[in-house]
């Protein structure tokens, strides 16, 4: 992947300059593929009914609130009566306001809406995390089986092997050792498949970790053909500024920035109007009064201190993550394209089938054209690079939910609208 020299500087520096970008604006290229709508229609499903997601979601919900909240008025009117029985009877009645003369509630709207940004994102990049953690458990589990299966007919392959090497002893074509010796590759054929089906296990346990209402036969499959991606068509900064994490941390550091300038204003103090009107000893009185507190005993200069210092707090955050981001997108590029590049090599090359390669294997043993310990090596290598190239598509799909994630393709990829 091309990276400009001056990127990492543009990214950090619009961090101060430059307002929070949609969360899922994907304008800087466009995916090459779309999920399979049997896989998207799971995904959605499983991900709105999570937990950890609905939670998200309240949160966004009490961030909407709280900036509704925030741009109400900031001072509600006092209303006062005052009656008195004495040589003189008095009557009154009296309004008073006090007046945000300094604008403290735009600057707090400001500051909820920072957070309502960062809310979302936060809810967006939950969402995010589900998604991964289903689609990894999915190619955990799909990979399992096909493991599973390999490692059955690993153990039929041994067992028929050990049947025919007793045979042959007993006809005296064979020493007792290489029985034994066939033998031990059954016992730990057998070993391996209870094994394989353990791990299987273990994979949908991690799949009903997300997914445990729905039942395993409704499970989607993964595609074995993944998409040629061309690095070279995405723009970086325009990616990194897209992803959720990125997002919140930006809008923090934005909330934060307005929390300095809200906390100035409160320095500053609100003058309070009242008008009162009223009747003492049969005359009509109407009177004004003006309050202005004074902020002498307390300046709240230390409010100040400790808003300037959260906003550096927030902003070095903020770098730190974009620029973690920056490396997670070109390493999880590199990655994919290299677990692309091997599996597709291996479509080429090594997909011959395991049952043509043991009858081979077999037939040059039983001519005398391989040692019984040279027949077990050799296909042993054989099943060794068929589970290899399971853990090769696993990789692959891992590094394409990798890449997807830390490119902020994810929503493109299964078709979700963005979060607003």
């Amino acid at each position: 992947m091309r990276t400009p020299n001056c990127g990492l500087a543009l990214i950090l520096g619009s961090l101060v300059i430059t307002p929070c970008a949609g969360l899922a604006d994907n304008s800087a290229a466009a995916i090459p593929s779309r999920a399979d709508p049997a896989l998207v229609r799971f995904v959605q499903t499983v991900v709105d009914m999570n937990p950890r997601v609905q939670a998200a979601q309240s949160a966004l919900h009490v961030s909407d609130s709280l900036k509704n909240a925030a741009s109400r008025p900031l001072y509600n009117p006092l209303l006062s009566l005052d009656a008195e029985n004495a040589d003189i009877d008095s009557r009154s009645i009296g309004i008073s306001q006090t007046l945000d003369w300094t604008g403290k509630r735009n600057a707090r709207t400001s500051v909820a809406e920072f957070e309502r940004q960062a809310a979302k994102a936060e809810y967006l990049s939950t969402r995010w995390a589900v998604t991964v953690e289903l689609l990894g458990g999915l190619a955990l589990h799909q990979t399992g089986i096909d493991r599973e299966a390999l490692a059955n007919s690993r153990r039929l392959l041994m067992r028929d092997f050990a049947d025919l090497a007793q045979r042959r002893y007993t006809a005296g074509d064979l020493s007792e050792v290489e029985v034994a010796l066939a033998n031990l590759a059954a016992t730990q054929a057998r070993i391996e498949k209870a094994t394989a089906g353990a791990k299987l296990a273990e994979a949908r346990q991690t799949v009903r970790n997300v997914a445990s209402r729905v039942p395993v036969k409704q499970w989607p499959l993964l595609p074995d053909d993944m998409p040629d991606l061309s690095l070279e068509d995405f723009d970086p900064q325009a990616l990194v500024l897209t992803l959720p994490n990125v997002a919140a941390v930006r809008s923090q550091a934005q909330s934060a920035n307005a929390m300095v300038d809200l906390r100035r204003l409160e320095r500053k103090p609100d003058p309070t109007i009242s008008l009162a009107g009223g009747e003492a000893d049969g005359e009509t009185l109407i009177g004004i009064n003006l309050s202005i507190p004074l902020f002498v005993r307390n300046r709240f200069d230390y409010e100040v201190s400790a808003a300037v210092a959260q906003q550096s707090q927030a902003q070095q955050l903020a770098h730190d993550v974009t620029q973690r981001a920056q490396a997670r997108l070109i390493s999880a590029g590199e990655r994919y394209e290299l677990s692309r590049g091997a599996w597709e090599d291996w479509k080429l090359t090594g997909q011959t089938s395991l049952s043509q390669q043991a009858d081979q294997l077999q037939r040059l043993w039983e001519a005398g054209e391989l040692s019984t310990t040279e027949y077990l090596v050799q296909l042993r290598q054989t099943l060794d690079v068929k589970e290899s190239a399971l853990n090769l598509r696993q990789a692959l799909w891992r590094a394409w939910f990798e890449w997807l994630w830390a490119s902020g393709q994810m929503g493109s990829w299964l078709g979700e609208a963005e979060i607003r």
